[in-house]
Parts: C-alpha cells; sequence; structure tokens
C-alpha cells in the first residue's frame, strides 16, 4: 500500500511574498502569535481609532495560514483565517495598502467580512516591517462605510503609527533574546539599533556595543571597564545608587525585567529621554546586568504629534405606540429637520426570566427614567412596546445625535438595582436623521431600524448612524447569495480529500470530504468565503445530499483498492431539520454500494447542544444503520461530558488549534491527552487534525491517538491528486 508523501502545494487562494519562509521565520523572533493583551499594543490601536475616527482598527501578525490580533478596537475576535484576510494584501507592497470601498473592489467584494460582521467597506493598512525588511503584519484602520478620501498626511501618520509599534515589538525582541542566552544576546547586540550595554556586580562595564558608542558618544575602549555611573544623569542617581545596593546584597532589582523613560547621559554631558530595560542573569556564581537603551527623543515627537491630532478628533460616542407615529407624522409632514433614536435592551429577557416580571417592570421604569433624562430637549421619547423605546429629536445634526446616543449607551448600560438585588443590562441603538435619510415616517423608522439591527450584529452595546452602504450591503449580499445558488445549478462546486491515516505507520485509512467552489471569476474558493452564507440558504439541504451522494460514490471506488478506506463528510445543519437525512442515507449507501461502515458523518456542536428528541433519535436511527458518528472540533466550544454519554458518537476529532502548539503549550497538550483519554473511556475512536509536524505526530504516537489527518500527510486535494497520490489504481 503506498504511503502519504507530501504532494506540491497548491497555490494559496491568497497573495504571499515571494520570501514567504523568511517572513514567517523573522516573525517567530518576535514571540508575539497568541500572546496576551499588552498595555503599549492597546493604547496605540486605541490612539489611531481616535486619529482617524474609524470604528476598528487592528494591530495583526500574520503566520502561515491566520493572522493573529495583538491589539484590537472594535473587533473582539483574536484572529481570522489569511484567506479573508486584508492584511495579507497589504504586506505585498511597502506603502500603506488603501481599499476606499471593500463592496466594489473585485477582491473583497464577496469577502464574509465584508458580508458579514464587521461588515467591512473601508480598509487602509500599513505593513510592520522588521530591521532586515520583512513584512510581519500591519497596523490597520477599518471602517463601515465607504471613505474616497485618504491624504498623503494622513498615510504618513499611520506610517508613523508603525514606526511606533515596530519601536515597542524590537524592544520586546531583544528582551526574550536576552533571556534565552547571554551569548546569543550579545551576538545579535553587535548590529542592534539600540544602545546594549552589559555590567558586573560592580558596575563596571563588561559589553558595550557600537549603538551604545553612538548614543553615548564612548567609544567601546573608554567605556569597557568603567562605571555605569557614566550613562547616569543626576536626576535619577538615588534610583541607581538604590539599585546598586539591592544588587551588592544579593537582591533582585526592583527595576528588573521592566521598561521605563528616564533620562539618559552622553559624554558631552548632554541629556536625553530614554527607555532603559533592564534584567540580570547568573553566570555561574557571578551576577551580571544588562541594560537596553533606546533613545526616544523622535518618539516623544511622535506621540506628542499624533496626541495632538487625537485631541482634535471628532467625539465618536453616541406616550405609547399610536402617539408616537402621530408625533413622527406631524414631523415629517411639516417637513422639520429630526433625529430618530431606535432603542433596543440587551440581555433584558435573561433578567425577566431570572428574577421575574416585577423585576422587569421597575426596570423598564428606570430605563425610561434615564432616557427621558438624557433626551431632555426631545420633542417626545416613547416605548414601543416590550423592551424597545425610542426618541424623537428636533434637528438632524449628525454629530449631536451621536454624542446623545453615546451617552445613552453608557446611561442605560450602567447597573440596577431591584429587591437589593444588582441587574446589568445594555443597549442597542440605530439612528436615523430626517429627512437626508427619508422624509416618509414609514421610511425613517425603518431606517434607525436597520441602524439598529448592524449595531445588534456588531456585538451590540453599541449605536450605529443610518447610511446608504446598510443597503448597498444587503443588496450585495443578495447578489453573492444569487452567485451561491447559481453556483450549485451550475456545477461550479467541487469535493476536495485530505487523507486521514494511521499514525502508527502512516497508512491511509480514509479521507475528509471538503468542498471548495469553482468561483468563475475569483478562481478556487474554500468554505471559509461562503459556508456561513450558504448553510443559512434554502439550497443547503440539497447541496448537503449532493456532497454525500459525490463522497460516497467516490469512496466506494477507492474501497476496492484499500478494503477499510473510510469517508468522513460533513452535515448542514439544515440536513438535521428536513426530516429526510435517514432516508437520503439509506438511498445513497444502496445506491452507491458503500457500506455504511465506511461513512462516518461529522457533527458540529450547535446540532448536539439542541439536545431535543428528534435528533437524539435520528443520530440514535443513524448509529444503528452502522453510519460512524464523528464530533467535530470537541473542545472548543461549550460541549460537556453529558453529551457523550447522551449521544451515539463513535469518534472525536480533536480540533488543529490545540494540535497547533501541542509541543510548547503544556494545557493545549493537556486538553489533547484529556480527549484521547475520554475517547478511551466513552469506547470512542479519536483522529487528531491540524497535524503539521513530525514533532507532532510523534507526541500522538506517544499518547497512543491511533489516526491524524493535516498538512504532513497532504493537503486537501481534488479527487485525481488524491488517486495519484495514495491510491494508484485505476483511474478516477
Amino acid at each position: 500500500m503506498p504511503k502519504p508523501m507530501i504532494g506540491k502545494e497548491l497555490p494559496t487562494p491568497y497573495p504571499t511574498p515571494v520570501n514567504e519562509e523568511d517572513r514567517l521565520r523573522a516573525l517567530a523572533e518576535y514571540h508575539l502569535m497568541d500572546t496576551p493583551p499588552e498595555e503599549d499594543f492597546n493604547r496605540l490601536a486605541g490612539l489611531a481609532a481616535r486619529l482617524f475616527d474609524v470604528p476598528i482598527t487592528l494591530v495583526s501578525f500574520l503566520d502561515h495560514d491566520r493572522q493573529f490580533f495583538k491589539a484590537n478596537v472594535g473587533f473582539d475576535v483574536c484572529g481570522t483565517s489569511r484567506e479573508v484576510s486584508f492584511c495579507t494584501h497589504a504586506i505585498m507592497g511597502d506603502d500603506v495598502l488603501v481599499i476606499p470601498d471593500a463592496a466594489k473592489d473585485p477582491r473583497f467584494s464577496s469577502n464574509p467580512l465584508v458580508l458579514g460582521p464587521p461588515f467591512i467597506r473601508f480598509y487602509a493598512g500599513k505593513p510592520l516591517k522588521t530591521p532586515n525588511g520583512h513584512k510581519i503584519g500591519t497596523v490597520c484602520l477599518i471602517d463601515t462605510k465607504p471613505r474616497d478620501v485618504f491624504t498623503s498626511e494622513d498615510r504618513k501618520i499611520l506610517s508613523d503609527l508603525a514606526a511606533l509599534i515596530m519601536d515597542r515589538m524590537e524592544v520586546r525582541r531583544l528582551e526574550y533574546v536576552r533571556s534565552v542566552s547571554q551569548d546569543r544576546f550579545e551576538n545579535i547586540a553587535g548590529t542592534s539599533p539600540d544602545a546594549i550595554i552589559c555590567s558586573n556586580l560592580k558596575s563596571k562595564i563588561t559589553f558595550w556595543n557600537r549603538s551604545a558608542e553612538r548614543l553615548f558618544g564612548y567609544t567601546s575602549q573608554e567605556a569597557l571597564g568603567r562605571s555605569a555611573e557614566i550613562i547616569v544623569p543626576d536626576s535619577w542617581r538615588k534610583i541607581y545608587d538604590a539599585e546598586l545596593h539591592h544588587l551588592c546584597n544579593d537582591e533582585e532589582l526592583e527595576l528588573a525585567d521592566q521598561t521605563i523613560e528616564l533620562s539618559g547621559l552622553r559624554k558631552d554631558g548632554s541629556e536625553f529621554p530614554a527607555e532603559f530595560s533592564l534584567s540580570t542573569w547568573q553566570e555561574g556564581n557571578t551576577t551580571s546586568v544588562g541594560a537596553i537603551v533606546r533613545d526616544i527623543t523622535e518618539r516623544r515627537k511622535n506621540e506628542e504629534h499624533l496626541f495632538r491630532l487625537a485631541s482634535l478628533d471628532a467625539l465618536t460616542g453616541l406616550a405609547n405606540r399610536s402617539a408616537w407615529r402621530e408625533c413622527l407624522d406631524e414631523t415629517t409632514q411639516a417637513q422639520s429637520p429630526c433625529t430618530v433614536i431606535l432603542l433596543d435592551l440587551d440581555g433584558f429577557k435573561s433578567v425577566n426570566d431570572r428574577l421575574g416580571h416585577s423585576a422587569g417592570d421597575a426596570i423598564l421604569k428606570e430605563v425610561a427614567a434615564r432616557l427621558d433624562a438624557v433626551c431632555k430637549m426631545a420633542t417626545m421619547v416613547a416605548r414601543l412596546g416590550g423592551d424597545e423605546f425610542v426618541a424623537l429629536l428636533p434637528g438632524n445634526d449628525e454629530r449631536l445625535a451621536k454624542v446623545i446616543a453615546s451617552q445613552l449607551v453608557s446611561t442605560i448600560s450602567a447597573p440596577y438595582s431591584f429587591a437589593g438585588l444588582k441587574c446589568e443590562i445594555g443597549v442597542s441603538i440605530g439612528v436615523a436623521l430626517g429627512p437626508q435619510h427619508s422624509p416618509r415616517p414609514e421610511e425613517l423608522l425603518s431606517a434607525a431600524d436597520l441602524a439598529l439591527y448592524r449595531a445588534k450584529a456588531l456585538g451590540k452595546g453599541r449605536f450605529e448612524l443610518f447610511e446608504p452602504a446598510l443597503r448597498e450591503v444587503a443588496i450585495a449580499r443578495r447578489s453573492f447569495e444569487k452567485e451561491l445558488r447559481l453556483a450549485f445549478e451550475h456545477g461550479e462546486f467541487e469535493i476536495f480529500y485530505q487523507p486521514q491515516v494511521s499514525t502508527i505507520d502512516q497508512r491511509v485509512v480514509g479521507a475528509e470530504a471538503l468542498m471548495r467552489w469553482n468561483h468563475p471569476k475569483r478562481g478556487l474558493l474554500s468554505p471559509v468565503s461562503f459556508m456561513d452564507v450558504l448553510s443559512q440558504k434554502p439550497t443547503a439541504g440539497d447541496v448537503g445530499d449532493w456532497v454525500l451522494r459525490t463522497a460516497c460514490t467516490q469512496a466506494a471506488q477507492w474501497r476496492a483498492v484499500i478494503p477499510d478506506f473510510r469517508i468522513g463528510v460533513n452535515l448542514f445543519e439544515a440536513q438535521f431539520h428536513s426530516g429526510s437525512l435517514l432516508l437520503s442515507v439509506r438511498d445513497i449507501l444502496e445506491k452507491t454500494k458503500l457500506p455504511a461502515q465506511a461513512l462516518e458523518l461529522e457533527i458540529v456542536e450547535n446540532v448536539l447542544l439542541k439536545d431535543n428528541a428528534y435528533t437524539l433519535k435520528l443520530l440514535q436511527n443513524l448509529h444503528d444503520l452502522g453510519v460512524g458518528l464523528a464530533f467535530d472540533d470537541y473542545g472548543t466550544g461549550f460541549a460537556s461530558l453529558s453529551l457523550l454519554k447522551r449521544y451515539p458518537v463513535t469518534r472525536l476529532k480533536i480540533d488543529r488549534s490545540f494540535m497547533r502548539s501541542v509541543n510548547t503549550d503544556p494545557e493545549n497538550a493537556a486538553i489533547v491527552q484529556v480527549v484521547i483519554h475520554l475517547g478511551r473511556i466513552f469506547g470512542m475512536e479519536v483522529i487528531a487534525e491540524g497535524v503539521e509536524t513530525t514533532a507532532q505526530l510523534e507526541f500522538l504516537q506517544q499518547n497512543d491517538c491511533a489516526e491524524a489527518q493535516g498538512y504532513l500527510f497532504g493537503k486537501p486535494m481534488t479527487a485525481a491528486e488524491f488517486q495519484e497520490k495514495f491510491i494508484k489504481a485505476t483511474p478516477v
């Protein structure tokens, strides 16, 4: 039986630099991927949001198949796949990449981040370039409405922000290198743009790099052997003496492993603002002290300039139904300028369910009082019903509407109390202006409702102003949905297959069937580009049946060569609700002559969490038929052990997110070991996804995980390629 081999790499659906491998190595040197948020990066991201008046800013680093957000404002996720990333296009050039309107750009018009949350329309990204010229990420600006203008001054400001971020990253990189190895530290220090100084327990300088010569004015010969106090001005001499005292008494430095801003003293007696990063280490019986010193004169100037700009930035913060409608009718008929602010409470139902309707009523009264207090100038404040409120304000000034909406978000979201219990709810707000958004009352309220829907879609607890782009996005989405419908009718979908192997001898035991879309204009698209939209369409069930039929037909042919070959097929949730899944599976197995045990249906968590009698009975019937049932991405959601006991699952699939760092992250390693152990306890098979290195494979072997799939054995490929690499029998 032929063993799997790493085949020729398929072209990626996104652009990659020619020096991609070198770029990835440069990224790894900064040790920033999957690290927690840090104040320096968050502060600069927040500054960018204020400077450019955008709802979303990101500091993004691009790994080989994903992007990780080290800092973000307004987009509460830690990253995305690289295929949908705008930033992967930005690193292809040196200058700022500007996308005035993503909905009209053929590269991005069907991107799920454009058609769905966060509804990207405008993008500007500046590459983060290392001193060696590798572009490892970006600082980017995102707006939910198009922007026609991004000036040369805007480009300069964004470039200055990128320089500040790289400045922080360089300090962080050198601190990491220093902590790993003193020898390596000194080798890199020789070419570092920062002054790097080492001294011994007696404060005598033992290392002085070229940058220290340039910064302080002393040559290496002049500095070596002298006291480190030559760089210490009077302004912090007491701090220096105190730290030296700690060192001489075998005590830890108070400023060790910190980055602080102090003044540096040059040979000519002048002082300059500097950033000092200090640490200590043991070499034998001797304690050494290291300092990275960076002249931050230019940075201070840049920061002061940027914060001055930020201070000039626009502020971005925010009767019954029949009486309200009458008032709105009168206002619009008189052609009076007005503002409609539509409010819907977030989390109100849970308060009602938990504390009862008496508490709910009390909170609604308090909301009304707070709304009335903020909107004292309102023509009318009304409750439309349930937890929906509305205010009609005179005038149509956009800035004033945003200020009031922001005040309402903070005021109404403040805690409530009832019978000594504290309650918390939020609010989502939609704003529309008359007559520019519509002179008609029904359409004006509809505009506010569309804006309210956008606010909820973007995470709730915020406000949004109506804009024509909202309807444009809806039109674009309908167009994309039509393309999807025609794609199925025109046979543009294709099934790719990724090998699944035995970890013992890497023998192919099966494959997972994965959808691809051969788009007539955009080329080959992976599911991340279209699956969320497709799964919500009425055709999802039919597409799912086609995938199942195609995969089973192919598996039956390959099983003639590999008798125990198994095919895994992902199910759409719509197939569970169709009422015909069991009959479809029986019919397909009968027509393709594929044994039931050769088919494994992959189920996602949200199907099992429904926990209803119908789903349980359906899965039990499939199990009785002999079909395997695999729990996909186990461990990434909220699934409990009771689900494994309740449902007839036959295999657990370990998600690739745990495998990515299984050899370096003890927590991920423990999760993988636990899932393997759970499989053993519950009598289930286990397969690990995303295996890309021999080290990961060895970990699985050591922990008795029977099967694996991932790039180490083969990427998803066409049936013909799979046939050639792993079957090699009769033609497909």
